[in-house]
């Protein structure tokens, strides 16, 4: 018999990435029964596999469809472990199944990424956590209506995409009306929770493990007095963002108009190609209206160089983006605060020592 000389993460990288369900689950199991402890198992081995999964993707290794069958074989998998080690967290903890409390776990409605929500409900498990994991893409009234009939301690909202954060918003504040604590995590609160903070959330965690260690120190404090999400960000009083947002739909057809003259390869671009232009633009006009929610230039730069990566990734001039943000710009030039952030990521792509697009110009 041969021994592979694979750790077991490449094991597991290797299974997902060719679709290969059985062979994810065994080495899954593997590392359990060779002393792994579950929880390392989950941050350890599955968590650093999906990331990479995301990475190969971004650099256009992966196509979409590879990318959602990996996903969902790592969520398989966190399935096959949860029930492999049930009761396990019980008799770790001390505590019993419900010795430390009960938490919802969910995503923020649109947000349809779930397996960092699934990661820190089976660590939160294990623990010693009642959980009640409600998955991906839960509506603000399904959550509170959940919260009013089973009476949890704290809600953990997770998301990973910056434009969700309106909608994080409002159901932080709806679930803090109910007098319940908010903790959220995830890449949409920013790498060091400053939207946590600016949307008043009760805790931040970067990770399953920094919430579940936090939630170990002790029970988070009852929120204070009901608001509206208004008064976290008086700056929405100049109506920038609720315009851009209630325009989206005009301001992208206007600039697939405009491309065809300032962008003259658009012209052969294929049904599909256009499509996925269009697709692009939307993006851009999401990013830039929660640029405008959370008042951060950065968040809307950081997303236009990120797009410029993988557009370069994929074949597709990085430049293209210039003409879409001029006309972006011309259209809203009234509104001071876009009109910044529209100039502002522009200079950002076209500065000589970002190179990649400015060797694409020269």
């Amino acid at each position: 018999m041969t021994h592979s000389t694979l750790s077991p993460q490449d094991l597991l990288w290797q299974a997902v990435s060719t679709g290969d369900e059985h062979a994810a689950t065994s080495t899954v199991f593997d590392a359990l029964e060779h002393g792994l402890p579950a929880q390392e198992v989950l941050l350890e081995l599955i968590a650093p596999v999906q990331r990479r999964v995301g990475e190969e993707w971004a650099a256009n290794r992966l196509t979409v469809a590879q990318e959602h069958a990996a996903s969902a074989i790592n969520d398989r998998a966190i399935a096959a472990l949860s029930h492999r080690t049930a009761g396990a967290a019980g008799t770790a903890a001390g505590t019993g199944a419900a010795g430390k409390g009960r938490v919802v776990v969910a995503c923020v409605d649109g947000e349809w990424h779930g397996l960092p929500a699934r990661l820190l409900s089976e660590v939160l498990k294990l623990r010693g956590w009642t959980v009640d994991h409600l998955g991906a893409q839960v509506t603000t009234d399904h959550l509170i209506e959940h919260i009013h009939q089973t009476g949890p301690d704290l809600v953990a909202l997770s998301s990973s995409i910056a434009t969700r954060l309106p909608t994080a918003h409002a159901a932080i504040t709806a679930v803090q009306a109910t007098g319940t604590p908010v903790l959220v995590g995830g890449a949409a609160f920013g790498r060091h929770g400053q939207y946590a903070a600016l949307l008043g959330a009760d805790a931040w965690a970067p990770d399953a493990k920094a919430a579940a260690d936090r939630l170990d120190q002790g029970p988070l404090k009852r929120p204070a007095q009901a608001h509206q999400p208004i008064d976290d960000l008086p700056h929405l009083d100049d109506q920038e963002y609720t315009m851009v947002a209630r325009t989206k739909s005009r301001l992208v057809r206007t600039v697939m108009a405009g491309l065809e003259d300032r962008f003259p390869a658009l012209r052969a671009y294929t049904p599909a190609q256009r499509g996925h232009t269009a697709e692009d633009v939307a993006h851009i006009t999401d990013f830039l209206a929660t640029a405008l929610y959370t008042d951060d230039p950065e968040l809307f730069t950081t997303f236009l160089t990120w797009t410029a990566e993988i557009l370069t990734a994929r074949g597709v001039p990085a430049r293209s983006l210039i003409p879409a943000l001029d006309i972006l710009g011309e259209e809203l030039k009234d509104f001071t605060r876009a009109a910044g952030m529209l100039a502002r990521a522009t200079d950002r792509l076209t500065q000589p020592h970002r190179g990649r697009l400015a060797r694409e110009q020269a």
